[in-house]
């Protein structure tokens, strides 16, 4: 079943596969993984894999069920561009979103090239957005070039777990950026400073900046809780979506 969502960017999850692989160093620590064995440990439907990657065709018409707005982050457990994806599969859950124009269904990967291919003879429906996570130099910032050439209405990138400074960055074709520390009992700290670069950029670059947390190391440097360290960047919660640049 769908379910609330605790991320704060999205308002329910919708995940049609389960599972993943790792591929960057933002997997170093995946929140998704932990998350599946233990709810594999407790019996719950579509985890008896654990965090193997899994189609679940009974959750395919999940969102036709619903009738009001909703924005969905799809695969909040998996990657929708995983290798392990059956064509023919990633073709229906696309159907799905593709009939419930209603919907707002939020896509995010750390396989860019494979998303770059599926979307290159495809028409993308408005109601999809595409993003890339963006974790650090190596691996996120070379996502970003792939990203900008899908012709998708709305293109994100998630700056999370935020793991160096990441320098200067060419936000052109880009609607919105969302940064964030790591969480968890082995999470890599954000520095600050980090996380000020990229809302400066997006700011002079007009793109709607989105502050989602500091993660398990506080702004001053102090290891506690996610909840405990809070969101507040500069003295205040940074809650802007695409729309707000869009409408202006």
């Amino acid at each position: 079943m769908m379910k609330k969502s605790k991320i704060e960017w999205t308002e329910e999850t919708w995940n049609p596969t389960t599972g993943c692989t790792k591929v960057s160093a933002g997997c170093k620590h995946c929140y998704a993984e932990t998350m599946a064995k233990r709810l594999k440990a407790m019996g719950a439907p579509g985890y008896d894999n654990g965090f193997k990657f899994s189609m679940m065709p009974e959750r395919l018409e999940q969102p036709l069920k619903k009738k009001k707005p909703t924005k969905y982050f799809v695969n909040s457990m998996s990657d929708l561009f995983h290798e392990e994806m059956d064509p023919l599969f990633l073709d229906k859950i696309m159907g799905v979103m593709d009939l419930t124009p209603q919907h707002v269904y939020q896509i995010l990967t750390k396989r860019e090239t494979a998303m770059f291919d599926y979307f290159q003879h495809r028409k993308i429906p408005d109601n999809i957005w595409l993003g890339v996570t963006c974790e650090d130099k190596k691996h996120g910032v070379p996502r970003i070039d792939k990203l900008r050439n899908i012709p998708a209405k709305i293109k994100f990138l998630s700056v999370e777990p935020l793991l160096e400074d990441i320098g200067e960055i060419d936000l052109t074709g880009i609607d919105w950026v969302i940064v964030g520390g790591e969480s968890g009992p082995k999470a890599r700290p954000m520095d600050k400073e980090w996380a000020l670069n990229v809302k400066r950029q997006c700011e002079e670059q007009n793109v709607a900046f989105f502050f989602k947390q500091w993660g398990t190391w506080g702004a001053d440097g102090v290891k506690r809780s996610k909840k405990s360290n809070g969101r507040i960047l500069e003295g205040q919660e940074w809650n802007e979506y695409p729309e707000s640049i869009l409408t202006e």
